[in-house]
């Protein structure tokens, strides 16, 4: 039986989320996998079952690493403001930190898996951001009970507080704007455009 190397199986994962994150799923294989880390094809059958199973297992391990970014000094009992600061500081660090995972994951969710993620999303006692749900859940609630934010379906409040923030990152990552001129992300541009937001999502008396 052979024995496994933590080392061979890091780089089993590592490349696995940078090759789906460049490149999506078509045409990844097992086989192409293991051309790329450098390792036999039986390697990675070592760790995992199949294609599948390999998927899945770092979807799984992503997810918790984000779950935890997520919730860093992040209280549902925060003010709208205060809470949405420490959700962008917090996703942008991961994004920054971690660029390869986001698009991973990314790229899973407009895959065959998405549908199986979902379900691991949205059941009652999933198992992937089950904390960063609940905490998001309970801080939207609170802020509308309070009266700092209309109701407005779910993804509405999304688009509305964070499309902003990942298109930043996502000019950061690629290196420019939208009109190609170079670009990257400081901190006067992030917490401006946040405060944008903040001014959008507040409930405030006007005629629609």
């Amino acid at each position: 039986m052979r024995t496994r190397d933590t080392d061979k199986e890091d780089i089993v994962k590592k490349m696995t989320i940078e090759t789906v994150a460049k490149h999506g799923l078509d045409g990844f294989t097992i086989a192409k996998l293991a051309k790329a880390c450098n390792i036999s094809v039986g390697t990675p059958y070592v760790y995992y079952k199949d294609k599948d199973d390999l998927i899945i297992s770092i979807v799984l391990e992503e997810g918790k690493k984000m779950d935890e970014y997520m919730n860093r000094n992040f209280d549902p009992e925060l003010s709208l403001e205060d809470g949405l600061r420490v959700q962008w500081r917090n996703r942008a660090d991961y994004q920054i930190e971690y660029p390869y995972s986001g698009r991973f994951l990314d790229q899973i969710r407009s895959s065959a898996y998405q549908d199986q993620l979902l379900e691991m999303f949205t059941k009652q006692k999933g198992n992937f951001l089950s904390q960063f749900k609940k905490n998001v859940e309970h801080f939207v609630s609170n802020v509308i009970e309070r009266k700092e934010m209309d109701a407005m379906p779910y993804e509405e409040y999304w688009c509305v507080a964070f499309a902003p923030l990942y298109s930043l990152l996502r000019f950061h990552q690629e290196g420019r704007s939208i009109t190609g001129h170079p670009f990257q992300m400081t901190e006067e541009i992030l917490w401006s455009t946040f405060d944008r937001v903040i001014i959008a999502l507040k409930t405030a008396d006007h005629k629609r």
